[in-house]
């Protein structure tokens, strides 16, 4: 679970990067997930883009992945989705406390 302060810190991170993968209307599904668990164990920060053609829910998109992944959600503002885990074995954000 992450602080304000940490959520803080990582949106001003994520601000300059662009989204991995686009969710349509295909929605959430185990490949998915799986490459999204990829991404985060190579990037730790990740944002995702929900296309308008996407069936399901933003929110319900955004709770789907970061449950399948075990990631945080840092926020879900307009269409685009950022997710946070810690890296295993290629750890490059350190958090405030």
């Amino acid at each position: 679970m992450l602080t304000g302060k940490q959520k803080r810190y990582l949106r001003k991170k994520a601000h300059h990067l662009k989204p991995v993968f686009q969710i349509g209307k295909a929605g959430v599904n185990d490949n998915l997930i799986k490459q999204t668990l990829d991404a985060l164990e190579a990037r730790e920060l990740i944002k995702l883009n929900v296309l308008q053609n996407c069936a399901e829910d933003k929110h319900f998109v955004a709770e789907a992945i970061a449950e399948g992944a075990k990631a945080d959600i840092v926020q879900i503002i307009g269409s685009t989705i950022i997710l946070y885990k810690e890296s295993t074995e290629n750890k490059r954000i350190e958090l405030p406390n």
